[in-house]
C-alpha cells in the first residue's frame, strides 16, 4: 500500500513538472516574439526619425539660404544702390515702370522698391500673360513669391493636377531653368475646413503635401526642371491669408506658393524677362 502511494506522488509530481515546462515555453515563445516586434518597430521607428529629420534639415538649409541671400542681397544694394546694377538694366527697369500700375509706382520709396516692381510686373507677363486672377505675384528683398489659386490647380479637395495648369507650369519651368542657381519651394495651402467621412485623404496636412508633391513632380517629369532645385512642403491650413469664415476667403487660402530664390545678379536678369510681351503691350 505504502509503494501504490509513493507511485502515485511521483507521478502527479512528474505530471505537474511537464504541464509548468509546456506553459513556461509558450511563456518564452511570447517574449520572444514580443520582443522581436518590439525591436522591428524600434527600427522603423529610427529609420522615420531620420527621414523626418533629413527633411527637417533641408528646409532648415533652405530657411537659412533665404536668410543668408537677403541680408547678402541687402548688403550689396546697402552699399551702392546705384552701381548694383548696369546701365542696361537701369535702362530695361525705366522702360519697364512705364507699363506698372502708376498707384503702385507711387507708393515706391527705394530703388529696390522699383526693382520689386520692375521684376514682378516682367514675371506675371512671362508666366500668367499679365491678365490671370489666379495668379498673384509679389518680390521681397529679392525673393519671388507667386501664388497660385487651386481653382487654376486641382479640383476640390484633389491633388490632381488639372491640365489647364500646364502652360503656367510650363511657363514657370522656362523661368526656373534660365538661372541654373535658383531654388523653388512649392508649398501647398489649404482652408480650414476637415476632408470628407472616408476620404483616402487623412487631413488638411496630407492635401497640401500631395498637392505640393504633385506640382514638383510634374515640373521634374514634364517640364525638365533638376529636381534638386526643389523642395516640396506642406502647411495644412495654419498660414491663411485671410480668415476662414467666408466662401470667398476660403477660396482665397487654398492656394500653392512658389517662392523663388535667385542671388541678385540673377534677380537682375529677371528685368529681361519678356521683353516681347513688353512690346505687346506698347503698341
Amino acid at each position: 500500500m505504502k509503494r501504490i502511494l509513493t507511485v502515485t506522488v511521483v507521478t502527479a509530481t512528474l505530471l505537474t513538472s511537464c504541464v509548468s515546462k509546456k506553459k513556461y515555453v509558450a511563456l518564452e515563445e511570447d517574449y520572444n516574439d514580443t520582443r522581436s516586434s518590439l525591436q522591428k518597430t524600434q527600427v522603423e521607428k529610427e529609420e522615420l526619425e531620420e527621414r523626418l529629420n533629413a527633411i527637417e534639415e533641408r528646409v532648415a538649409d533652405y530657411n537659412a539660404k533665404i536668410n543668408s541671400l537677403t541680408e547678402e542681397n541687402d548688403q550689396k544694394l546697402e552699399i551702392n544702390e546705384l552701381t548694383a546694377m548696369s546701365e542696361a538694366n537701369k535702362r530695361k527697369m525705366r522702360e519697364t515702370l512705364k507699363n506698372v500700375d502708376q498707384a503702385e509706382l507711387a507708393q515706391a520709396e527705394t530703388l529696390e522698391d522699383s526693382i520689386n516692381l520692375a521684376v514682378s510686373y516682367n514675371l506675371k507677363n512671362q508666366i500668367s500673360g499679365g491678365a490671370s486672377e489666379d495668379v498673384d505675384i509679389t518680390v521681397d528683398k529679392t525673393v519671388v513669391m507667386i501664388n497660385v489659386s487651386d481653382k487654376l490647380l486641382f479640383r476640390s479637395g484633389s491633388h490632381r493636377v488639372s491640365r489647364d495648369a500646364y502652360p503656367l507650369l510650363d511657363k514657370l519651368a522656362d523661368v526656373i531653368n534660365s538661372e541654373p542657381s535658383m531654388e523653388v519651394m512649392v508649398e501647398g495651402h489649404t482652408d480650414s475646413q476637415t476632408m470628407v467621412e472616408n476620404s483616402y485623404l487623412v487631413d488638411n496636412w496630407d492635401l497640401s503635401v500631395r498637392r505640393a508633391t504633385a506640382i514638383v513632380r510634374l515640373l521634374q517629369d514634364r517640364f525638365d526642371v533638376a529636381p534638386e532645385k526643389l523642395i516640396a512642403a506642406g502647411r495644412s491650413s495654419y498660414k491663411p491669408l485671410v480668415d476662414n469664415d467666408t466662401a470667398e476667403n476660403r477660396a482665397k487660402n487654398r492656394r500653392t506658393r512658389i517662392v523663388i530664390i535667385p542671388n541678385l545678379d540673377k534677380f537682375l536678369a529677371l528685368l529681361e524677362a519678356d521683353d516681347k510681351a513688353l512690346d505687346q503691350n506698347n503698341m
